[in-house]
This record gives structure tokens, sequence and C-alpha cells, in this order.
């Protein structure tokens, strides 16, 4: 299995490979940019070739970039709307010159406008983003949400009528969030909700879309829209919970990376844990 964490890029993106690999990542998840704010420096060639090195020299079989938390392609708000296209247009440009593959992103929130409108403006911003760039070798990844709220994306459907109402869906992909899913209702517990949800998930989804995880435990109730990550086994996923997911062929070689509560100062006992589930062929 393809593991790792949600690497921090303060002092330079070039120097999370080298974290990545002292907390025993095979993998690993950043952003390219500061998430909470709309500007940013432009990424130095020489942050981008350091970055690259890195990678390689650490080891790091795959890296995916989240984008910003301030983006909302489905935003009613002509002005934020625009602000948010231009930034996800950005994020797409530097995971580019950064060498990354996928961009993962929350779809967006509807804000009081109704689901089906803002499901069709998260559809429009991205073959709007996808034009613009004129590139297929950066592929956005829609992640599950939990639902709190007015944020899209707490179903296989409402990510699946995102891509059905895109021009070209060609290279849009889906990022599997534990905690998430399972706060929006999808039991990923026990090992027979388990394969019922990978079933909906290939049946609504396709399976090809599925190129990345993000690994969490979770505060909120199977149902509750609660969107608060948990250390591994310490929420109401559990370890039975992971070791479902650890032992799922299906999953080999997709990057799965944590986002808990602990940070750095966990990973790497969480990362252990984790491998600890996988059962001996």
């Amino acid at each position: 299995m393809l593991l790792g964490a949600h690497i921090p890029i303060s002092g330079g993106v070039y120097r999370a490979p080298e974290k990545g690999r002292e907390l025993t990542c095979d993998c690993m998840q950043i952003f390219s940019k500061n998430q909470m704010q709309w500007r940013s420096k432009p990424l130095s060639d020489d942050d981008v070739d350091l970055f690259k090195k890195g990678v390689k020299e650490h080891r790091i079989e795959e890296t995916v970039i989240h984008d910003s938390y301030l983006i909302n392609l489905g935003s009613p708000d002509v002005e934020l709307l625009e602000k948010s296209r231009k930034a996800f247009l950005e994020e797409m440009t530097r995971a580019h010159k950064l060498g990354v593959r996928h961009l993962i992103f929350h779809p967006g929130a509807h804000v009081g406008s109704g689901e089906q409108a803002g499901l069709k403006r998260i559809a429009e911003s991205l073959d709007w983003a996808m034009k613009e760039y004129a590139s297929h070798d950066v592929e956005p990844l829609l992640e599950t949400t939990a639902g709190q709220g007015s944020v899209l994306g707490r179903s296989f459907e409402q990510l699946a009528k995102i891509i059905e109402l895109m021009e070209s869906s060609r290279g849009v992909g889906i990022c599997f969030d534990t905690c998430h899913a399972y706060a929006a209702g999808y039991d990923v517990k026990s090992s027979g909700g388990y394969e019922a949800t990978m079933a909906a998930l290939d049946d609504i989804l396709g399976m090809d879309r599925l190129k990345a995880v993000h690994l969490n435990d979770s505060k909120g109730k199977q149902g509750s829209r609660l969107d608060r990550h948990e250390q591994i086994g310490k929420g109401y996923i559990g370890l039975e919970g992971f070791r479902n997911i650890m032992n799922d062929e299906r999953l080999e070689g997709i990057p799965m990376v944590l986002e808990t509560p602990g940070g750095e100062k966990r990973y790497a006992g969480e990362l252990k844990t984790l491998r600890a589930l996988v059962r001996k062929r």
C-alpha cells in the first residue's frame, strides 16, 4: 500500500519530501501555497528544481496537492465564483510546475442557491478551468465531503452528477475521504458495509476514477454530517474500519494520506499502526 500524510510546506515547498521521508511516507500531500490566502508568491525555478530533486532523493513515489480552502467553485456570488475559478486555475498551473498530476479539491457549496444549481456551477467551473489550462497532465480530483451545511459532494450521486454535467470529464477523478464518507452516511466500519460502499462507488462513479484516499478517523457518528477528523483508531470508524481499507487490493498503488489531528507529531506512529493492519498473504 502507498501510505503517506499531509506534509506542511513551511520553510519552502522543497522541504516537504525530506519531511515526508522522516515520517516514513511513501507518498505525500501538500499545499502548493498558503491555503488560507488568495495571493501567493510565484514558485521559483530553484524551489521547483529542489522539490523534484527531493522527491527522487527521498523516494516519495507520488505527491498530490490539495487546493486552497478559500476556493468555492459552486458559489452563487459572481465575484467570488470568478475569483475561485482563477485561483483554481492557478492551482493547476502550480501543480504542473511541480510535476504533480493530481489536484484534490472540495467540490464547493451552493450557499442557499440549491443543490442542482450548485452542482451545475461546479461542472461549469471545471470546464472553464480545464479549457483555460488546455492540457491533461494535471487531473482534478473531486473529494467526497461530509455534507455540512450547503457543502456539495456528500454522495457518490452528487459527484457523478457534476461529472455528467461537464462538457468533457476526461481526466476528472475522485478522492475518497474516509471521515467524510462515514459522516455522510457510508458504512466503512463493518466489513459488509465497506464492501457495499466500494460496490456503490464502482457502480456510480467507476473504480477507475478513484485516484487518491484520505485516511482519517471520524469524531462524528455515521451520518452525522460532522466534518471533524480524528486520529486513526480513536474515532467512530476505529481500527476495524481501517483494516478493511488496508487489505483492499483494489487500493494498491493509490496514494493514501493522513490528515489527522496532531500532524507531524503523530503521523509516523499512525502510519505504523496502519501498516500493522495489513494481513500477511
